[in-house]
């Protein structure tokens, strides 16, 4: 026996972003002093890199736990399914609800029991609980499902990605430029045909790069230094994920018993184009074969990097042909990848 997916959802919020509209912000250094070069440079640089084009931001009435929640109808929705019969409900965040304005995380109660609330679940013994796990969270949460429906606790799981990343950046800093708002959900089961999940992997890296995303005070001086924001070591992180990623997933892969030419997509964390490619291609190159064409579905460009959010929508967008010059086949093997805060590294292969 092993899990399936059973129902995908995902809800994108409205209020889109472009780059051109952070061409009025104060960029400054970590040290308060102003770049050499103006915005229209800054922003154009960051496009290069990480390939977003523009974001998706959440309504002033919408918190993370109701963007996971429309996202969780959809799913159940999808799998056609009695969401009284779920035994776990799994959510990935970071913040947890957070307000415009306030740069304040809200998570009592649960950000999962925010969603079981507004699903209107009577069942108690639906149990429903939150993890912080960075941006692989989502991740994460279906290897926690799949040990929970392997030891028999549970047959059926909610698990969510949803974050508003948008609420707990410096303005200050260029980096805001990456984050945005989102949330994905999916429904786990066992399986007993030959789909689902075939191996998985999961790694915590606690020394040196424990604090390489952090939060942190603004870069601007004025604003009050006991107000926190999301800070990131960009290089590190980079280097970081270059060294450990492809290997965690060729080690899956090698796992699984398939073999590199078996592969027919691979869903990464959407964290920054140019290192999701770097990363790919490293992962190939430990094979000794070079990348194939398509075999990385990618909504970084319109949708930014939604941090736990961005593997569950991007599977979402791809099982529905919502992604340009890309499809997917029932038997299709997948492999679900992610980095972030901790630092975490996790990825598990699955046949469609």
């Amino acid at each position: 026996m092993k899990i399936k997916i059973t129902g995908v959802g995902s809800y994108i919020p409205e209020v889109k972003v472009a780059n051109i509209d952070f061409d009025k912000n104060v960029f400054l250094n970590e040290d308060g002093s102003p770049f050499a070069y103006p915005n229209e440079v800054v922003i154009g640089k960051f496009k290069n890199i990480t390939g977003i084009e523009q974001r998706r931001y959440a309504a002033p009435n919408q918190c993370s736990s109701d963007l996971a929640f429309l996202a969780s109808q959809k799913a159940i929705e999808n799998a056609g399914i009695d969401p009284e019969t779920l035994d776990y409900i799994i959510f990935a965040h970071n913040f947890g609800d957070v307000k415009p304005g306030t740069n304040q995380s809200d998570i009592i109660p649960s950000l999962a029991t925010r969603v079981k609330h507004k699903l209107q679940i009577k069942n108690p013994k639906c149990v429903a609980y939150d993890i912080l796990f960075g941006c692989p969270g989502w991740i994460e949460g279906v290897l926690q499902a799949n040990a929970f429906i392997l030891s028999g606790m549970a047959k059926r799981c909610l698990v969510i990605g949803a974050e508003t990343l948008s609420r707990v950046v410096d303005d200050h800093d260029r980096d805001s430029m990456i984050y945005s708002d989102g949330a994905g959900a999916t429904i786990i089961e066992a399986s007993d045909d030959e789909t689902g999940m075939l191996s998985y992997e999961s790694a915590t890296f606690a020394n040196d790069e424990a604090g390489y995303l952090f939060f942190g005070k603004s870069y601007n001086p004025e604003v009050n230094p006991d107000i926190k924001y999301i800070k990131m070591f960009g290089r590190k992180i980079y280097e970081f994920a270059l060294s450990n990623v492809p290997a965690a997933m060729k080690s899956c892969l090698d796992n699984s018993g398939l073999g590199i030419d078996d592969v027919k997509k691979i869903l990464i964390h959407q964290a920054n184009e140019k290192m999701d490619e770097a990363i790919i291609h490293r992962f190939y190159k430990l094979y000794g074969k070079s990348v194939p064409k398509d075999i990385m579905p990618m909504s970084i460009h319109e949708l930014g990097n939604s941090s736990v959010a961005t593997v569950p929508t991007l599977f979402d967008l791809l099982i529905r042909g919502k992604i340009e010059n890309q499809e997917i086949h029932k038997g299709d093997v997948i492999i679900f990848a992610s980095v972030g805060a901790g630092m975490n590294v996790n990825a598990f292969v699955y046949r469609y």
